[in-house]
């Protein structure tokens, strides 16, 4: 069986030793081709294609959706710099002698948008300008602690998306949350202070869980649709805890008139996280916590498989054996629970000098932007959270130093939502490819060769 192969190997092994003189024209012309292939390695459609790799590289980092974000939040930024531009008394006076001297407007224009910048960043990031360096690193505690909350909301919102859900019922999960948190740190005596503070804290993740809940079990049973449901259940809670802040033996501080609790006891506050000195407190490491959780059962887990199965096509999900109304009541489930973090964190490491009904301060609608800006995805939220932590603390700062109105701030977190919310537009002004449009790969050398030849 062998014996031909070894025989026609040794006849190959002769010929690649022979003279190609002494050898015929075709015979010799295939030697010399073999010859340069094995000097010069694979030629032609066998030789790595770096260019078209890098191409298509370029392709899909351009028309990912990450690449939508950061261009919202660019042209969000440009349009906040004009509003900076035509608010600012400098600019407008040397405006009116633009033709006379244009440069004074430049100049104008270039001080007032930088200096607005420059103080967002020393606002929100470092102080450059501090005089030690805990002063100096106080702006990157207030971001991160700005953050807390939004980074756990906007992962609960982000986490009903993915199960293709929209739930804009944060600020009421986040009310009730709070109230039960609230009630369980100031109302329970005598507990020492890990179990205190634990206790609270799955008391207002279960009271945002079961909130939440109540718009998934609707929305499954009846076909009621979340939108609705979150929002109307937004006005109960809220209606519901000013009751409970305005009754005496409820949620109100005893002896007061004033619609407040009592302080949280110290045995339920978070503590702080790098020290006194500083409102970050561990609340933050909850929210990191949270995100891998996140992560984790989307990415690695069955109950997370499920959710985003129900998410793309709850049909093709029902046909492959998933029960889409349990997918739908848990994801809720997870995404209250979550947003309830958010507000068990305010009552016990934000406000624990008691709070009123407005301890949600906006996180809860804040977080549909959170959402939409990481894509729903957590690590995505993580760093809008982050982002938008770093507005808030910076635009006082910006307000206090440039005399700039802090509502650019929040019209500039209102522009990234619009952006957002339109993909074509930013894909239109920066010219970056659609990814459901298919790329038609290009066609080498030698294949339109072997075409040409074969036509």
């Amino acid at each position: 069986m062998n014996a031909p192969e070894s025989s026609s190997e040794s006849n190959s092994e002769q010929e690649a030793g022979q003279d190609p003189g002494t050898l015929d024209p075709g015979t010799a012309e295939e030697l010399e081709q073999e010859r340069a292939r094995e000097a010069t390695g694979p030629v032609g459609d066998a030789a790595p294609d770096t260019a078209s790799r890098l191409a298509k590289a370029l392709h899909q980092t351009m028309s990912s959706p990450w690449t939508v974000s950061v261009g919202a939040v660019v042209l969000a930024i440009v349009a906040g710099s004009i509003m900076i531009a035509f608010t600012d008394e400098e600019v407008k006076a040397a405006s009116a002698y633009f033709f006379a001297r244009p440069a004074d407007t430049f100049v104008a224009l270039g001080q007032a948008i930088g200096g607005a910048y420059s103080a967002l960043f020393r606002g929100s990031v470092v102080n450059l300008q501090a005089p030690d360096f805990v002063t100096a690193i106080r702006p990157l505690t207030e971001t991160l602690n700005y953050a807390t909350p939004l980074i756990a909301a906007g992962l609960g919102v982000a986490l009903a998306f993915r199960a293709g859900l929209f739930n804009i019922g944060g600020q009421g999960q986040m009310l009730v949350a709070a109230a039960a948190a609230g009630w369980v740190g100031f109302g329970v005596s005598g507990v020492p202070f890990p179990l205190h503070l634990l206790m609270a804290l799955v008391a207002g993740m279960a009271a945002g869980a079961l909130w939440a809940g109540l718009a998934g079990l609707l929305k499954a049973r009846t076909g009621a649709h979340e939108v609705i449901v979150t929002i109307m259940l937004n006005y109960v809670a809220f209606y519901l805890i000013s009751y409970l802040l305005a009754t005496p033996g409820l949620l109100q501080a005893p002896g007061s008139s004033n619609p407040k609790t009592p302080p949280t006891a110290e045995s339920a506050q978070l503590p702080p996280l790098i020290g006194d000195r500083f409102n970050l407190h561990w609340g933050f490491v909850l929210a990191l916590l949270a995100v891998v959780f996140v992560w984790w059962l989307l990415s690695r887990s069955s109950a997370g498989f499920a959710f985003r199965a129900v998410g793309e096509n709850p049909r093709a999900a029902r046909v492959a054996g998933i029960d889409t109304g349990r997918a739908t009541v848990n994801s809720m489930l997870v995404a209250g629970g979550l947003v309830g973090l958010a507000g068990a964190s305010q009552v016990l490491g934000g406000v624990t000098t008691g709070f009123s009904s407005d301890i949600d301060a906006g996180i809860g609608f804040d977080a549909i932007t959170v959402a939409l800006l990481g894509g729903s995805n957590p690590w995505g939220v993580l760093a809008a959270g982050i982002l938008f932590g770093a507005f808030k603390a910076g635009g006082s700062t910006m307000q206090a130093s440039q005399g700039i109105p802090s509502d650019i701030v929040l019209v500039v977190q209102s522009l990234i939502v619009l952006f957002i919310a339109a993909p074509p537009l930013i894909r239109a002004i920066f010219r970056l490819p659609d990814p459901n449009r298919r790329r038609t790969p290009k066609k080498t050398k030698a294949t339109r060769a072997r075409k040409e030849a074969a036509a």
